[in-house]
């Protein structure tokens, strides 16, 4: 079994909120380390977060990361339930906004993985 099959690739979708990008930059460049642990105890590898300026004065972000566990509902929930993770949220989630086509109470928009080359 290769490890590409027992990893999930995950992409996501939002806008940034133009005024809070600086501070957005400024947060993910210094991590709180008990988020970056909590991520990594609900199986998450390889995140990565990108912006692409759209439009002048439209910014979106795109984030992807790997999933190797084996209950994705079971680790977001407890990531969710982290103290730790739930303030990093408070300060991290004015930052952004759900994009146009976000599902009802997404705030990342799910993208489809169509292509993967190992």
């Amino acid at each position: 079994m290769s490890q590409s099959e027992n990893v999930k690739r995950y992409g996501f979708v939002i806008e940034a909120v133009p005024e809070k990008v600086e501070e957005y930059t400024r947060l993910h460049a210094d991590p709180w380390l008990g988020v970056l642990k909590t991520i990594r105890e609900c199986n998450i590898r390889n995140y990565s977060i990108f912006f692409r300026e759209t439009e002048p004065g439209k910014m979106l972000m795109f984030s992807y990361f790997e999933y190797t566990g084996n209950d994705y509902d079971a680790d977001m929930k407890k990531m969710a339930a982290d103290p730790v993770t739930q303030e990093w949220w408070k300060v991290c989630v004015p930052c952004v906004k759900p994009v146009e086509l976000s599902g009802e109470g997404e705030l990342w928009a799910t993208m489809e993985q169509v292509f993967f080359m190992e």
